[in-house]
């Protein structure tokens, strides 16, 4: 038997599609600590693969992001309409990004 290594966090029902195509797997549940950096890890890895996604897997992809960000919300016992909340209070008082600004330069340093 082949195997695979991936040392990641994965979604709760993978190792039951990978039993469902006949194949073998080892798992092991993460301490708190760990579970926060693979979580934020997870992040990062579903925002470049929305990056570099064609166009027809964007909304896909998206959902992963959505998905782990749910996951960190949860975890961290923060409301994800809190995170909306705050999403709206920041376009309330910086913008968004409707008209697809690109800044050249200022005469005030980077966030101000």
């Amino acid at each position: 038997m082949k195997r695979c290594y991936h040392r990641k966090l994965i979604r709760d029902k993978i190792p039951q599609i990978i039993e469902t195509n006949g194949g073998q797997y080892e798992t092991r549940v993460m301490k708190k600590e760990e579970f926060e950096k693979e979580l934020k890890k997870k992040l990062l890895e579903e925002a470049k693969e929305f990056v570099q996604a064609s166009p027809d897997k964007l909304e896909s992809e998206l959902a992963d992001v959505l998905e782990v960000m749910k996951s960190l919300c949860s975890h961290f016992k923060i409301k994800f309409n809190q995170v909306e909340k705050q999403q709206i209070k920041k376009r309330q008082k910086r913008g968004g990004f409707k008209k697809r600004l690109f800044l050249i330069w200022s005469s005030q340093p980077a966030g101000k």
